[in-house]
């Protein structure tokens, strides 16, 4: 299954310890050019994905939410404007969720069933959050990373689909992972496939899918194919490697990674298949 986390260059973890959210509605929007850079590649290669859309991206952009939904490809939430889950108290969560939901639902003119939380920083402290998921309407969380890495993850999660509150509730399906010499690996795209060589990124993909015996779920963000985004100089040394390092190559890598495997949104590969019609 393929997925697409939307959001402005400016508002990944990478840059939040050096710019404020103050200073987001100055910088330069890009998300609209990168979003159809990644709808092209898609087109080209046959592939529908799932867009886990901010609602702070609907509210400025929300023509583009509704050519996403029309081209075929599922609309699903990334939370408000990108704050991780453990910040937030219960009441503010679900007024988060609830705002980018009805926001993207109004942009797309269809339901939005489907979550994943900014940074995977759904955590075991806070599983409470998928009651307010519940509540709010949601059939299925895409939130958890069954590793540990120095930014998230959850090693002691399950590694195929789950119920995390009961069964029937709010499916939870975990990313890819690969275990090595008893190590697990990131195996689900991201940077992880942007920074490695490919036959790499492949290869712990398709081996961490046949660990699993479920699809692999891949995920990618459109600021990841686009070079001529402004340069942050003032961000740590790492983190710019890690978030402009191998952005020229992405898009012949992804045309070449596309065409090995059979794609499907998150909703049709996985989510209707568990839960049925209720899932749609």
């Amino acid at each position: 299954m393929f997925s697409v986390d939307v959001e402005e260059w400016f508002q990944v973890g990478a840059f939040e310890t050096t710019l404020d959210r103050s200073d987001w509605p100055s910088l330069e929007s890009r998300v609209e050019h990168q979003c159809h850079h990644v709808l092209a590649i898609l087109a080209e290669c046959g592939v529908k994905a799932t867009f886990f859309c901010l609602g702070w991206v609907a509210e400025r952009h929300p023509l583009l939410i509704s050519s996403i939904q029309k081209e075929g490809h599922e609309i699903a939430c990334h939370g408000m404007a990108h704050e991780r889950i453990f910040r937030f108290s219960r009441d503010a969560f679900f007024n988060d969720v609830r705002h980018a939901k009805t926001l993207l639902e109004d942009a797309c003119g269809v339901e939005v069933t489907g979550y994943r939380a900014p940074s995977f920083s759904l955590t075991a402290d806070i599983w409470w959050a998928y009651e307010i998921l519940e509540e709010v309407g949601f059939r299925y969380s895409s939130s958890l990373y069954p590793l540990k890495t120095d930014h998230y993850g959850m090693p002691s999660a399950p590694r195929k689909p789950f119920w995390p509150i009961g069964e029937g509730r709010v499916l939870e399906v975990p990313m890819t992972v690969c275990n090595i010499l008893g190590r697990a690996l990131p195996a689900s795209g991201g940077g992880y496939f942007r920074l490695l060589p490919y036959a790499l990124g492949h290869g712990l993909f398709r081996r961490g899918t046949r660990q699993t015996g479920t699809p692999g779920i891949f995920y990618m963000h459109p600021w990841e194919v686009d070079p001529e985004q402004p340069h942050i100089a003032d961000a740590p040394w790492l983190s710019r490697f890690r978030h402009y390092t191998g952005q020229r190559a992405l898009p012949d890598k992804l045309k070449r990674f596309c065409r090995h495997y059979e794609w499907q949104t998150m909703r049709d590969g996985i989510v209707i298949p568990v839960m049925g019609e209720r899932g749609a």
